[in-house]
């Protein structure tokens, strides 16, 4: 998320545009609400899709060959250490970076479904898009863990039912969580999986 935010800073920044309060309006919304809202509400959709790509394509090229320097610590050891139980990826990301990202830290394998923000009709903060991962790994969303850095996220989650770990991957408020952690290692991480394991 910080990477993110430093590409909609330069891009804005490239268009003499101001970015007050970057950091909570764009976390957890897709290219198109961010568009609207630090761009124009009214641009037509080819133009919207364009000023997207070139911020996801800066995004890509800032973070280059430091992908695994990017991910939140912990997460690719947390994800290898899960054998039985099904992984699914829920983000309003854009495609192309879901698979910048997945690709080029080795990690698709590790999820069995991947939904993004374009496969559902309504983004976080509606409960969709954890609905159909869900849905997809044939699990009902209130026995589904949601990993969140973003208050759009925690939303998303709550609404869908499901339980919640906040990750502080940057300053936001993400009060309603049943955990909050800093990275992936958090021994407090371990004990609460123990425990909801238990309890389920």
């Amino acid at each position: 998320m910080p990477l993110h935010t430093a590409a909609w800073r330069a891009y804005l920044k490239g268009l003499g545009l101001a970015c007050d309060g970057i950091e909570v309006r764009m976390h957890g919304k897709r290219n198109d609400e961010i568009v609207a809202d630090f761009i124009s509400p009214d641009l037509a959709p080819d133009v919207v899709f364009a000023h997207g790509a070139a911020k996801e394509q800066l995004f890509r090229d800032m973070m280059g060959a430091e992908i695994e320097a990017h991910l939140v610590p912990g997460v690719v050891d947390f994800l290898a250490s899960i054998d039985d139980a099904p992984i699914g990826l829920a983000s309003n990301a854009e495609p192309a970076n879901i698979d910048f990202v997945l690709d080029g830290a080795g990690i698709r394998d590790r999820f069995q479904v991947i939904v993004d923000g374009h496969q559902v009709a309504r983004p976080k903060p509606y409960p969709d898009i954890y609905l159909r991962a869900a849905d997809l790994l044939n699990v009902p969303p209130q026995r589904c863990i949601v990993f969140e850095d973003s208050p759009t996220g925690v939303a998303a989650g709550k609404a869908a039912g499901a339980m919640l770990v906040g990750v502080q991957t940057h300053p936001a408020d993400l009060d309603g969580v049943d955990l909050l952690i800093r990275d992936f290692r958090d021994p407090a991480l371990k004990d609460w999986l123990k425990s909801v394991e238990r309890a389920i």
